[in-house]
């Protein structure tokens, strides 16, 4: 098999030595890493040349937790990330109904609106939307995933009435004389769209293929399926039996669906059709630009509310219980320190059990308290910080939270002082999965409107690297194939335009993706 020598530019390993002259990698493996002379007595006369040309090579990046059918979903929807008002949403949903020709009574929905960049400050109620998609079932969704607004159509489909009594967790919009508004968050919301019908079997696979494609584009070639319900599962098979997965997927089944576990048995441990079941994973709040992360403090001008949990104290016992049963992975999304509380607090009482699952992790760990970060660090427990949020809703944590609580989301800067391993993430479609950015946010901690939230928090670039590389491929216990570029490690490589390491902090966003190469196999190159 011919062996590739990919020199002439920085070559930036995440290994020692940190920079290396040449790689030479053969088939889906790296073969050596060092010296130039000696790769190319290694790869032969015979050997492919790849010159640089002063660009950077260096480990492709890994999602840490994402939504990859989400994604694909996203594509399908109507965008109204960037409405100004209600207005705008109702129209771009009419618009949607009618630029692609949605049939009477087929669902239509639409994601990305923010109640905090609306005029109004809040998303329309049903009868806005009943306006907007007369003949449709309609729901949009807010940018966070955790809540959103049905129409009176949906509600009738989904069998919503008046007497409609919200799950545990969840909450239900009503007006002042006490009709529904079709406003739901958490597991209210969660439990609806979960009834609401998928896309259509050919868009949504065409759908997916288009996502990996944005995910490639990004540098990522190991992505997440961030929460794998049952509903997903034939839509998987057909992707894994028509060999549609180009990227490697780790998929987190619902944890109250153990089941699942069973039934995707072949495919726990190693990729089969780059597929693999990598644990459980349960929700434990909700977020905080949503005001509905579970605070241990309340949020600024309230006297007394602080958000509020999804699941018991029992419940989130019996979650770990289950996963280290299985011997698999648990994730818990816990936006507020009284999320994180209880999942430390479970995690302990699991650990003085022998119960504790392997290598467990914390999802977004936004307000994390620095107070908590020592047992965070005696449970082995991985924070994956959504840091991106310092700039994409860092003044809207101010607003809710106030300077001093705001300053401190994501401690990414705290965490790596303590020697806690974590990575970084976008919970995409929440943003784009945009990880250039995101290392850009992590050294700069600069908020759209160019404030500095939490300087101390501030981390070097080399840091924000290796959490989008190789302790992301740790968080995956994959560390022995992928996050470093060394010889026996897989050839998942990306290449930028510029040595992230040799610009200034603040030119990060700057840089591009030229290629990303999986295993040795181009599947994105730029232009």
């Amino acid at each position: 098999m011919n062996k590739t020598i990919y020199h002439g530019g920085p070559i930036l390993t995440m290994e020692q030595p940190l920079y290396v002259q040449a790689l030479v990698t053969e088939g889906t493996h790296i073969c050596f890493a060092g010296d130039l002379e000696q790769a190319r007595s290694i790869a032969g006369p015979g050997a492919r040349q790849v010159d640089l040309e002063g660009q950077c090579l260096m480990p492709a990046f890994i999602d840490a937790h994402s939504h990859l059918a989400a994604c694909a979903n996203a594509l399908l929807q109507a965008p109204l990330g960037e409405c100004a008002d209600q207005e705008e949403i109702c129209q771009r949903m009419t618009d949607f109904v009618r630029e692609r020709q949605v049939p009477p009574g087929e669902w239509v929905m639409g994601a990305g609106y923010d109640q905090n960049d609306l005029a109004e400050g809040a998303a329309p109620d049903r009868w806005a939307l009943d306006r907007a998609c007369p003949q449709n079932p309609a729901v949009i969704q807010h940018t966070s995933g955790h809540a959103g607004v049905f129409n009176s159509l949906a509600l009738e489909q989904l069998g919503v009435g008046e007497d409609y009594r919200c799950p545990q967790g969840g909450a239900a919009g009503r007006d002042r004389d006490g009709r529904l508004t079709g406003y739901m968050e958490e597991n209210a919301f969660l439990e609806l769209l979960g009834k609401a019908p998928m896309s259509d079997g050919a868009k949504l696979l065409s759908a997916f293929d288009e996502a990996q494609h944005q995910y490639a584009a990004q540098g990522i070639v190991t992505v997440q399926e961030g929460m794998f319900p049952q509903q997903l599962v034939p839509l998987y098979r057909q992707l894994i039996d028509r060999e549609l997965l180009k990227l490697d997927v780790v998929a987190y089944a619902d944890g109250a669906n153990p089941k699942l576990a069973e039934e995707f048995s072949e495919f726990v441990g190693d990729y089969r059709h780059n597929f693999r079941l990598g644990g459980f994973k349960i929700f434990l709040d909700g977020s905080p630009q949503a005001r509905t992360a579970w605070m241990r403090e309340p949020y600024a001008g309230e006297r007394d509310y602080r958000g509020y949990p999804t699941l018991t104290d029992e419940q989130v016992d019996e979650r770990i219980h289950i996963a280290a049963r299985y011997r698999m992975q648990l994730l818990a999304h816990c936006n507020g320190d009284g999320a994180a509380q209880q999942y430390l607090d479970a995690l302990e009482r699991a650990a003085r059990a022998g119960e504790l699952p392997p290598r467990p992790v914390m999802i977004h760990a936004q307000l994390l308290g620095l107070d908590q970060l020592e047992r965070v660090k005696e449970l082995g427990v991985i924070p994956s910080f959504f840091v991106a949020h310092v700039f994409h809703w860092g003044e809207v944590h101010v607003k809710n939270f106030g300077l001093e609580r705001a300053a401190r989301v994501s401690p990414a800067g705290s965490a790596l002082a303590l020697g806690i391993p974590f990575t970084f993430h976008q919970d995409a479609p929440v943003i784009k999965p945009n990880m250039l950015e995101t290392v850009w946010c992590a050294a700069n901690r600069l908020t759209r409107k160019g404030r500095l939230l939490g300087g101390e928090e501030r981390i070097p670039v080399l840091e924000a690297l290796r959490a989008v590389t190789a302790n992301a491929a740790y968080q995956y216990g994959e560390e022995q194939e992928k996050g470093s570029l060394r010889a026996g490690k897989r050839a998942d490589l990306v290449r930028l335009s510029q040595d992230p390491l040799k610009v200034s902090p603040g030119e990060l966003r700057q840089i591009s993706v030229e290629q990303t190469i999986k295993a040795g196999q181009v599947l994105y190159s730029k232009g």
